[in-house]
């Protein structure tokens, strides 16, 4: 066996010539790390209080709890005229109409609390058979 020499005169360090830019402090307003920053940032103040009312005109924030919701995060609520809450479908959160006022709380997960989207009672027949069909 040879051995190896203390320099390897055939290596070249890699080095970059121009430096790398700096991120800015702000992402750009629409950019993809504003939208994950705003996510989160509505994320951690619903998480944080329990729940959170958003105005029945507050467009941009009805359309982040709307993608939340589609991924689990938040159960949305339309609040009715005479102050019922009604949960939202994600199909129907994201339309984001501005009639009425919003509550957006943290999903409720494990046993006894349902899922983040139920389905409505006007689709239980999808799961009923007929009275007169074997199971």
């Amino acid at each position: 066996m040879g051995s190896v020499p203390a320099t390897m005169d055939n290596v070249v360090p890699f080095r970059r010539t121009a430096p790398r830019p700096q991120r800015p402090e702000t992402p750009a307003p629409g950019s993809v790390a504003a939208r994950r920053s705003e996510q989160r940032a509505l994320m951690d103040a619903v998480y944080a209080t329990g729940s959170l009312a958003v105005a029945a005109g507050d467009r941009e924030t009805k359309l982040i709890a709307s993608r939340l919701q589609v991924y689990g995060f938040l159960l949305v609520e339309e609040i009715g005229a005479d102050g019922t809450p009604r949960r939202l479908r994600p199909s129907e959160a994201i339309r984001a109409r501005t009639d009425f006022p919003w509550r957006l709380s943290k999903a409720r997960y494990g046993a006894g609390t349902g899922l983040a989207v139920t389905i409505p009672a006007v689709d239980n027949f999808l799961f009923d058979l007929p009275s007169g069909l074997p199971a």
